[in-house]
């Protein structure tokens, strides 16, 4: 589940850019995950600015029950796959390559 602010009408493959500008509530979001004893790699060890992975996007729901959810859109997603870092350059929302 992704929660966004838009609606998106897209259905299947879509890559994961991520932002070249790290989160501000990056320590936050790092502390909380590795309290659930995940592992998340310090802010000097995160690739930024680039192509990181790819997920299928099988929705977009207005309600919905997952705990990632916080509306008012939730991207929901399937068969997330980690790709080899490749750099582009991002913008807002979705964009073709």
């Amino acid at each position: 589940m992704e929660t966004r602010t838009w609606y998106i009408s897209h259905r299947g493959p879509l890559l994961i850019c991520a932002s070249k500008v790290l989160d501000p509530y990056f320590d936050e979001i790092r502390r909380d995950v590795l309290a659930q004893g995940v592992e998340f790699p310090d802010a000097e060890h995160i690739e930024r600015g680039g192509i990181v992975g790819q997920v299928n996007v099988v929705d977009c729901v207005t309600e919905s029950s997952s705990e990632w959810f916080n509306g008012p859109y939730g991207f929901v997603l399937e068969d997330a796959q980690p790709l080899p870092f490749q750099p582009c350059k991002g913008r807002l929302g979705l964009f073709d390559l």
